[in-house]
């Protein structure tokens, strides 16, 4: 219970998980504990990987993880936390997502104690009688106690039909996996608890619900996301990995041990207790923080490499080892220069031209060492031109091979 209470927002109910781990132990049964996944999205960041921790410490005492992948579900969309009705995903896409998901989710689990099935297997085949019997199993007035549906009703702002029916999908996902402890994060508690009731409803045990935190994102204030930018994707380079976590705040660091990494808790109090009482710098600590991060997706001669080159970089005002190469194109010209903002676009550093003049204004961007504030810069076609963009991403401009 101390590992499976580690870094748990809540357990709903405790004592229930705990009877449930007395009677595994007895009958020697592993407990088959459920993630639901709806691949919306092409890529897994540190914060999805927050619950696929705790899922490792259950199979690390024995317990069968059922990864459930939403091919079914992810066309409607979880509308937790949504002020407005998500855009449905075409099946092309959810699968293609999902087959993403596979491939991350080992970087984290172990292969030979989870069990990934799609959930269309047992929701695509039911009928128009056996919907009506599953919503029958739940009332209106319960639903619309959902916080977010609550709000946008009183916004006036509309509810699709198919989102009502989304926790009954989740539950029932439960029913049909005869889960013991279906895991989420804070804000998937009433899915959760769905499940629970749509169990008892068709004489299961019920299952425990797990609730682990968002994880708050690199500006320290919102929850990690890729479309706010304050990411660490778990497939990025070691040296990007490695460079976000040392941007992170320091008072979020030990939440991030506590969260992301496999460090004992014994050795997270000593860290947090050496850091209150300033025995430890907050400098040396993110440095190890980065190191764990970077080792569990990349290895440790990866870590060790890109800590290496942060503190060259940043430390020693010295350039990486390996600088990408940009072919000067045709495309990038503009009366024989080449246009910084096209290039910044075309290089990857800047996703738009707006974004690239922002970052422009900002001060972000040096050529040749020289910060550069004029959008309407160009730079000569050089060969070996160094172009940087804040402080990890460089690119060297060549010729294009005749």
């Amino acid at each position: 219970m101390a590992l499976l209470r580690r870094g748990t927002a809540e357990i709903v109910p405790e004592e229930e998980l705990v009877k449930k781990l007395e009677r595994s132990i007895v009958e020697k049964r592993p407990l088959r504990v459920k993630l639901g996944l709806d691949p919306t999205a092409p890529d897994i960041h540190l914060g999805h990987t927050v619950v696929l921790q705790k899922l490792r410490h259950f199979q690390d005492l024995g317990h069968q993880v059922v990864i459930v992948i939403g091919d079914f579900t992810g066309r409607v969309g979880d509308p937790s936390g949504k002020s407005e009705t998500r855009k449905q995903l075409t099946e092309e896409e959810v699968n293609r997502n999902a087959e993403t998901y596979k491939t991350q989710i080992f970087k984290v689990l172990d292969p030979e104690k989870t069990e990934v099935t799609f959930n269309a297997s047992w929701l695509q085949p039911l009928n128009f009688a056996d919907i009506l019997q599953l919503a029958a199993k739940y009332t209106v007035a319960r639903m619309l106690e959902r916080e977010d549906f609550t709000k946008r009703m009183q916004e006036n702002r509309p509810i699709g039909m198919h989102e009502l029916f989304y926790p009954l999908m989740q539950g029932y996902d439960s029913v049909a996996l005869k889960a013991d402890v279906e895991l989420g994060g804070t804000d998937q508690k009433f899915n959760l608890l769905v499940g629970r009731v749509l169990q008892k409803e068709y004489g299961q045990e019920p299952q425990v619900a797990l609730m682990m935190p968002i994880l708050e994102g690199l500006d320290g204030v919102h929850k990690m996301s890729k479309s706010l930018g304050n990411y660490i994707g778990i497939n990025e380079s070691p040296r990007e990995m490695f460079g976000k976590t040392m941007s992170i705040a320091d008072e979020l660091m030990v939440r991030y041990f506590e969260l992301v990494t496999r460090i004992p808790s014994e050795e997270i109090a000593a860290i947090a207790s050496g850091l209150k009482e300033g025995s430890l710098h907050p400098r040396d600590i993110k440095m190890r923080l980065g190191r764990e991060i970077v080792s569990l997706y990349h290895g440790e001669e990866a870590a060790r490499q890109a800590e290496e080159e942060f503190i060259n970089i940043f430390q020693k005002k010295e350039l990486p080892d390996e600088i990408p190469e940009f072919v000067i194109t045709s495309d990038i010209m503009e009366n024989g220069q080449v246009s910084l903002i096209k290039v910044l676009v075309a290089a990857g550093l800047a996703k738009s031209n707006g974004e690239a003049r922002r970052k422009i204004v900002e001060g972000a961007v040096k050529v040749n060492n020289q910060v550069i504030k004029d959008i309407q810069s160009t730079v000569p076609p050089e060969e070996g031109t160094l172009i940087r963009l804040g402080k990890r991403h460089f690119i060297r401009l060549v010729a294009s091979p005749s």
